[in-house]
């Protein structure tokens, strides 16, 4: 008779350690990431607005509160919108002609090839290059004197171009490094995203004549659709944040305004770069964090438009 309460007690105890393994655990799996995220970024985040909201400066003990006042003279900052349009029109050089690049790679990629396994891995190699040779090496091909570009370009009569000194030029010649790096990598994620596609369709596709063109508008571009907003997404925001590029062209193209001005006339000073020409050159927290605010808007912004256009493609595709 005493071993029945034991055993009560004992499926009792077995009851609450199922219960809190249940309920307690998954919290007790995250808690790390949380607490890291909290200490390292929700904290940081919520820190920046309130500095932002500061005249904050390196050189001074005490920091008035100006409100928005930060946010007002940055909207009337000629430079700060210089720096959204050359962020904007790098990001849609790079972003737009890199997915479309992306595709094609992996569509290709798709086919049975040999050596497929060599010609996947290497689309990886750019991407794992480091940014500081990759500037190097397209800011000497870009060269105006001596550069590989300039020279082709004078086969077929042109001058040479001094790629550094203009909007445009420094533009494309951002883009294209960006493009590089970022291609490959895109690439395997699309080509993932098909190799999931059911075989099937392709060979019904074959028997009915559709070319592979077709097959790739009519088939694999409506199958990998949520691949395509993703990609499209992460490359929207990876865009918006573009830095190393621009800071280490002036200085390897030999181009004068080396440093966080973005070139001499600020020609490719990108939002990223000037929030920290306004935090660690110029010493002004309180108007830098501000002008990053206004960054994470226009990129949640950015991002969300593009988000939302993608997802209207459903019907294009079909």
């Amino acid at each position: 008779m005493s071993s029945l309460p034991l055993a009560v007690a004992r499926r009792h105890r077995r009851g609450v350690r199922h219960t809190l393994d249940v309920r307690v655990s998954p919290y007790a799996y995250v808690a790390p990431f949380l607490l890291l995220f909290c200490a390292f970024g929700l904290f940081p985040l919520a820190y920046t607005a309130w500095v932002s909201l500061h005249d904050w400066t390196l050189l001074s003990d005490e920091h008035a509160f100006v409100g928005a006042a930060n946010y007002a003279t940055l909207l009337a900052d000629g430079y700060f919108w210089n720096a959204v349009f050359n962020t904007l029109s790098i990001g849609v050089l790079s972003t737009a002609p890199q997915l479309v690049l992306a595709i094609w790679l992996a569509h290709l990629l798709n086919r049975p090839l040999r050596f497929q396994t060599l010609f996947r891995v290497s689309l990886l190699l750019p991407n794992v290059t480091s940014v500081v040779a990759v500037v190097v090496i397209f800011s000497q091909l870009f060269g105006r004197d001596f550069g590989l570009i300039n020279w082709v370009l004078s086969w077929f009569g042109a001058g040479a171009v001094d790629w550094a000194a203009g909007t445009a030029t420094s533009h494309v010649a951002l883009s294209t490094m960006i493009m590089w790096r970022w291609t490959g990598y895109n690439a395997l994620i699309f080509l993932a995203a098909m190799q999931a596609v059911p075989r099937e369709l392709y060979e019904a596709a074959t028997l009915d004549g559709a070319s592979g063109f077709t097959q790739l508008r009519r088939i694999t571009l409506p199958m990998i659709r949520p691949t395509i907003v993703f990609v499209v997404v992460v490359s929207t925001i990876g865009a918006m944040q573009i830095i190393a590029e621009p800071l280490l062209f002036s200085a390897s193209s030999g181009a004068g305004g080396v440093g966080a001005s973005g070139g001499p006339d600020r020609q490719y000073q990108t939002l990223a770069l000037f929030v920290y020409e306004q935090g660690f050159t110029k010493f002004d927290f309180g108007y830098a964090a501000a002008a990053s605010w206004l960054m994470f808007a226009a990129v949640v912004l950015v991002a969300g438009v593009n988000y939302l256009l993608t997802r209207r493609m459903r019907g294009g595709l079909a």
